[in-house]
């Protein structure tokens, strides 16, 4: 059974996969002071919850926060003994390697969407992730992450918004009935939903006149099915996209290995 971890900003995601299928999807708050033990016991009692007892033989772990990442490998060490495939590092190959400008560290999450992306899209992509950041990653025709856009996310502005005012309520982020709101919530609710719903569309249509050709839009994120509801923005929308990549970059680094 192949563990892929993925650790963001503000969650950490555990999938298992059997080799067919994921059987089970965790997530957590991402806390770099959260012990290897902890995950341990963690996984295990939700593992019993769901009466799963797999296997652990293989783990791949993507994370954009470096001090959680050395509690992991302990988690794997120590419990699974096993070694983990950790994205971003040199030691972990990529289908193809990104194209960007010598001694930039690209984030894991953006190599493991582009991963995924591509082997369900093909390329001459734009890969719209909503995350504590909304970014916006293009992929090559071959497969290559060149670049991107990095934005404020959504509930980020909305937090920021909230305590840099005072006066302004924190809201949830809906798609409202009206553009002009008649009360405060109404209009912080307007302002963020077809604020960002202008950004993706501005930000995608340049990223398409600059690269001179036709360009599939897909859409990862819990936020991307509630953009998707306000206009026509994306082609696609994948919610299993980072796991997905996660489980093709362990395949091709077992097949490198085993080459």
């Amino acid at each position: 059974m192949l563990l892929c971890i993925d650790c963001g900003n503000t969650n950490t995601t555990f999938a298992v996969w059997d080799g067919s299928r994921f059987l089970a999807q965790w997530r957590i708050s991402t806390d770099h002071r959260r012990t290897a033990d902890e995950y341990f016991v963690w996984l295990s009692a939700l593992k019993t919850l769901e009466k799963l007892d797999p296997k652990i033989t293989d783990c791949i772990i993507s994370s954009t926060v470096a001090r959680v990442v050395f509690n992991l490998r302990v988690l794997c060490n120590r419990y699974f003994d096993i070694r983990p495939v950790v994205v971003g590092k040199p030691e972990c190959l990529l289908p193809v390697p990104p194209r960007v400008d010598p001694g930039t560290n690209v984030g894991s999450d953006r190599l493991v969407n582009t991963v995924g992306a591509f082997d369900r899209h093909g390329g001459d992509l734009i890969v719209v992730d909503f995350g504590t950041a909304t970014t916006f990653d293009v992929v090559d025709t071959d497969g290559a992450y060149v670049g991107g856009v990095i934005s404020p996310g959504v509930n980020l502005s909305l937090e920021a918004l909230h305590m840099g005012a005072s006066a302004l309520p924190h809201v949830d982020v809906t798609m409202p009935e009206k553009v002009i709101g008649t009360n405060t919530v109404a209009c912080i609710q307007s302002g963020v939903f077809w604020g960002y719903t202008g950004l993706i569309e501005g930000i995608n249509r340049r990223i398409r006149a600059e690269r001179g050709r036709p360009m599939k839009i897909i859409a990862t994120g819990g936020l991307a099915p509630l953009f998707a509801q306000g206009a026509d923005l994306f082609d696609a929308i994948e919610d299993d996209l980072t796991m997905h990549g996660l489980r093709l970059i362990h395949d091709f680094n077992r097949e490198h290995a085993d080459g």
